[in-house]
């Protein structure tokens, strides 16, 4: 009996040796594959950076830019899966990871090369939500549409007409922006004219195209007639110098009709690139290696965010205010519950909803409160005295609780832009009972020629 009992105690040993030493092989293998991915994601990303700041006109140096910056990205996040997830988890995510890393660093050495050729370019002072004053992501759009409008052809001397079509604020605005203030195309443009769609017949001022080649930015927030679109067309070929361009910029699909060139088009940030942006800026230059567990909850945060950038911008922000777990982890648990009422009540993300001008439900933030809050889809501030006698509150205030609530209708400030126009982007927070009707109908667009920096 003591015989049986010592082999089956040496067999259980035997195999707990054998599982320990398996962890052992697994765990020294995961970590050098992490090593042997941050050192090929360092590679890209330096390449990367050099493309950003150089004018490639080559398209098939563009399409290979594109797998690149695609390929750093799901690096990333591979990354995070190593780090924070279970080990289960890491194996289901590895596989071919590695392998198209290295395929990309493989065939890399040719655009590296061709890359030295292409011309550097100066930065603007612009930002896309503010990442160090320099435009995150978009790195191919951005080539392309400078590219389009430095191209002298076109059609009989009319000007060659750009659409730029996506959905509600991925994007659109800011990236035009931020093309029109790079140092080629303010010097190959006399005039940059950023105009409202509702406004095309009140900016044929025959003085303002006298000056040269013009660049004029429109944005329709309505679909065109065709026949109107034609005598606005007519009228910037009649006015402006040869050369000049337009830009459409809508979320209509069907005003790419009207251009002259293949339409830009922009899709949300890939999961991958949302999440290493809204990590970005929430650390700022804090080291997320040096903060595990907070990085783990970034990683939650943005994939309950649903891939918003308004409000990626708003929660890092306030994020940064304090790096403590039990803080970041209340800020989680609080978009959850929110994000859960709103799927239950409506059957949509709240991003989704207020993309589709519709109120969302946020009367989890305030669990005090007397009656359900709806808060209305964003949009730009405009100094108006009715709007100013109405209670402002900031977002990261209602957030945290820090402030008293008014019991009748106030301002959101969602956000505020950190450089110049300094836009500040609001939204109407009303009782249920008073936002009954607003949530049956379609909210009128206010308008405006600035463009904010979260769009």
């Amino acid at each position: 009996m003591e015989a049986a009992i010592s082999a089956i105690a040496s067999e259980i040993f035997s195999r707990i040796l054998s599982l320990l030493s398996k962890k052992y092989r697994d765990h020294t293998a995961m970590d050098e594959k992490l090593k042997r991915l941050q050192q090929l994601l360092l590679r890209i990303h330096a390449v990367v950076d050099e493309a950003d700041g150089r004018y490639i006109t080559n398209p098939t140096m563009l399409i290979q830019l594109k797998l690149l910056v695609e390929s750093m990205y799901r690096g990333y996040h591979m990354v995070d899966i190593f780090k924070y997830k279970s080990l289960w988890e890491k194996i289901r995510h590895e596989e071919g990871v590695l392998q198209n890393l290295e395929a990309a660093i493989a065939n890399m050495t040719e655009f590296v090369v061709l890359l030295g050729g292409c011309d550097p370019c100066r930065r603007p002072y612009d930002t896309y939500l503010y990442t160090d004053n320099f435009m995150f992501g978009r790195h191919v759009e951005k080539q392309h549409i400078i590219n389009i409008l430095l191209q002298d052809r076109g059609r009989h001397g009319a000007p060659m007409v750009l659409p730029v079509i996506g959905g509600c604020r991925v994007g659109k605005k800011t990236l035009v922006s931020h093309v029109c203030k790079n140092d080629r195309i303010q010097s190959h443009f006399s005039l940059i004219l950023f105009i409202n769609g509702d406004s095309i017949w009140r900016i044929m001022d025959h003085e303002k195209f006298r000056n040269g080649r013009t660049l004029v930015v429109i944005e329709f927030f309505t679909d065109v007639d065709d026949d109107d679109w034609v005598k606005f067309y007519s009228n910037v070929t009649r006015l402006a110098a040869e050369g000049s361009k337009v830009i459409i910029i809508s979320r209509i699909q069907n005003l790419a009709r009207f251009g002259t060139v293949k339409a830009v088009f922009l899709n949300s940030l890939s999961r991958e690139e949302y999440s290493y942006l809204f990590k970005m800026l929430a650390f700022g230059s804090i080291d997320e290696n040096n903060h595990p567990r907070l990085a783990s909850i970034a990683n939650e945060l943005a994939v309950v965010l649903g891939g918003s950038l308004i409000t990626a911008n708003v929660i890092a922000d306030l994020l940064r205010r304090k790096y403590d777990a039990q803080f970041w982890l209340r800020i989680l648990q609080r978009f959850k519950v929110m994000v859960d009422n709103n799927l239950l009540m409506y059957g949509e993300h709240p991003k989704d909803i207020l993309e589709n001008e519709r109120p969302i439900d946020i009367t989890s933030f305030i669990s005090s409160y007397h009656s359900a809050l709806r808060l209305m889809p964003p949009r730009i501030e405009k100094d108006e005295s009715s709007e100013r006698k109405l209670a402002h509150i900031a977002f990261g205030d209602l957030i945290t609780g820090c402030i008293a609530v008014p019991n009748d209708r106030f301002v959101l400030v969602t956000w505020e832009s950190r450089i110049p126009p300094y836009t500040k982007l609001v939204a109407d927070v009303e009782c249920a009972e008073e936002t009954h009707e607003c949530s049956t109908s379609t909210r009128k667009r206010r308008s405006s020629v600035r463009f904010p920096q979260g769009n």
